[in-house]
């Protein structure tokens, strides 16, 4: 399958979940600014979690597919349409030759959305990773954000793609991205940095989302942090979802594309999925932030995994299931409101030495 691209939308680059492992040379680690939304539209269309996809900001682009295959939008609600059909997002929709997907734009629910496609998005990897990095022209679509005229191949889709079609992400096991909810921090390396006023100012005060907020970091505005003494330390590295606070006082909120190593303060890092649900608020938007234990953390992050976990299972008990329908047919909006359609397929039960077995096929064509 590709996609060719009519209109690129505001800013739409290859991304996957990064190039780790090169941080001690200087490269950053780029990648899906959501990496949980990027992870739960691939599980949906069977391919490995990491496969690279399009991250999607705000405005998102048109493109027309040639091939069959199947798609699966999720993150930010940025009015996903196929044909010019409202389209449902985190589902595995299937689409032809000649489909054109769409984005109406944001309803105020987050900011980036994620194109998965069946096999996923097949660019030459660079250290390992397909993920765009903008600064250095690397990575991804010849480095840069996608422009009119470009085609996007995408890789070998999974053996029983077809029997995926209509598979839903459930409501429970979709990430929270509450714009109202505090940010969790776990304290910083150099939290004995700062005045007990100025712990006490930042975990208790609001803060503003500027205009100088990008894949690499966001700064925020609001009542100044106070510093015991000098903001400057030796840099040292940069963890995702670090929070530098230099002189001025006000909060830096390091992200996908942020520089290796820094050399301000620290307070605290967010952790794992609110780094998401920041990235997924704009310019203008508040930010309050909540201290937690590192072990409370952990144990945030586990449950995240394992809700990735069930996304799995879920999958896996859909793409078994028995029933057996007649194919695809129709225009875009009957496509959609049909369900799954499958054709040429079915399962049966085995019992071998008393261990039970579900076997399933499927007319396989090129």
């Amino acid at each position: 399958m590709k996609l060719s691209v009519r209109n690129p939308g505001m800013l739409t680059t290859v991304q996957d979940l990064g190039r780790w492992g090169f941080q001690q040379i200087g490269m950053p680690v780029a990648g899906a600014m959501d990496a949980d939304a990027l992870r739960i539209g691939n599980l949906l269309l069977g391919n490995d979690e990491g496969a690279a996809a399009l991250e999607i900001t705000l405005l998102g682009p048109t493109l027309v597919v040639s091939g069959d295959g199947l798609v699966a939008v999720t993150g930010a609600d940025l009015g996903f349409r196929l044909n010019n059909v409202p389209a449902p997002t985190w589902r595995a929709v299937r689409v032809t030759t000649g489909d054109t997907l769409q984005f109406s734009g944001p309803s105020g629910k987050g900011t980036r959305s994620y194109l998965c496609v069946s096999g996923g998005i097949d660019v030459p990897p660079v250290m390992g990773s397909r993920s765009t990095y903008l600064r250095a022209a690397l990575g991804g679509f010849e480095g840069r954000a996608l422009k009119a005229g470009d085609t996007l191949g995408s890789g070998t889709p999974p053996a029983l793609w077809k029997r995926i079609e209509g598979f839903e992400c459930p409501v429970d096991l979709r990430p929270e991205r509450d714009a109202n909810a505090p940010l969790r921090v776990v304290p910083g390396p150099q939290e004995d940095r700062f005045t007990p006023e100025g712990i006490e100012t930042f975990y208790n005060s609001e803060y503003t989302i500027t205009n100088s907020a990008d894949r690499m970091g966001y700064r925020m505005e609001g009542p100044v942090v106070a510093h015991t003494g000098a903001a400057d330390i030796v840099s040292d590295a940069i963890p995702l979802g670090a929070i530098q606070i230099p002189g001025h006082g006000q909060p830096i909120v390091m992200l996908a594309d942020r520089q290796t190593t820094g050399g301000y303060t620290k307070i605290g890092v967010l952790c794992t999925p609110d780094i998401a649900s920041l990235a997924q608020r704009m310019p203008g938007q508040k930010a309050r932030f909540r201290r937690i234990s590192f072990e409370e953390a952990l144990d945030i992050s586990r449950a995240e995994r394992e809700k990735l976990s069930r996304v799995r299972q879920a999958r896996a008990a859909w793409t078994t299931r028995p029933e057996e329908k007649t194919p695809m047919r129709g225009n875009a909006e009957e496509r959609l409101s049909s369900g799954v359609q499958q054709a040429g397929a079915g399962s049966l039960n085995l019992v071998v030495n008393g261990t039970g077995y579900r076997v399933t096929w499927e007319t396989a064509s090129e």
